[in-house]
């Protein structure tokens, strides 16, 4: 697998991660949305990078220009809830995309346990097609692979793309050994560690309930 970290870069896109993490603006739901989907923009905007491109001729009211269209069909599948700001940066881009939907979340079994449930599922046809998973947080891995073995049943993608705002070292490893060898992940920034919990250290938090609000366990 093929890791993009643009954190590793000089660009605005760190500003978007500092303020992600930062307990004095993050409290700003508004804010903390709005920077995620900015990161989707910029993840989005590399990603197509790599994609295939025909020459066609456009008609200006002045003549003929020729430009480069890319020429892939793209699906983009969100992880239900914290992944939806991300899928809007993303479809700002890829403005004519298919979309799929995807629920997984932790069911604590103890303290420290957890396993990832995986439950809801709206999805097109992947057969062919470039997909785009994403979700904003990769601490352990797990919710990347549980959700791609879901959507197995959904047919065979051309490629694969993972889009993740931040992740841990550990997480990358993992899916790593799940996904297929040509699959690229295209990152924000990186951290080292995970708690005894499976969050990201320092990471920002959940970001599902600083976008949207606190939950009650399940």
């Amino acid at each position: 697998m093929q890791v993009i970290n643009l954190g590793k870069q000089q660009s605005i896109l760190n500003k978007f991660i500092s303020e992600l993490r930062d307990v004095s603006i993050q409290s700003d739901r508004m804010r903390f949305r709005r920077n995620i989907e900015r990161i989707g923009e910029v993840l989005g905007y590399e990603l197509s990078k790599s994609l295939c491109y025909n020459n066609v001729d456009i008609k200006t009211p002045l003549g003929i220009s020729k430009c480069n269209i890319p020429e892939e069909d793209v699906v983009i599948c969100s992880i239900l809830r914290a992944g939806l700001p991300l899928h809007q940066g993303l479809l700002n881009y890829f403005d004519r995309a298919e979309n799929t939907f995807i629920s997984a979340y932790r069911h604590q079994i103890s303290e420290t346990e957890f396993e990832i449930k995986v439950e809801y599922l709206a999805s097109p046809s992947l057969d062919n097609k470039i997909l785009i998973l994403a979700d904003p947080m990769l601490a352990t891995g797990r919710s990347f692979v549980n959700v791609y073995k879901a959507l197995k049943s959904m047919g065979t993608p051309k490629q694969i793309h993972l889009a993740s705002v931040i992740g841990s070292e550990e997480g990358i490893t993992h899916i790593a050994e799940h996904f297929p060898e040509d699959t690229r992940l295209w990152i924000a920034t990186v951290d080292k560690e995970l708690n005894d919990k499976g969050y990201i250290v320092p990471g920002l938090g959940d970001a599902g309930d600083l976008a949207y609000g606190v939950k009650l366990q399940h």
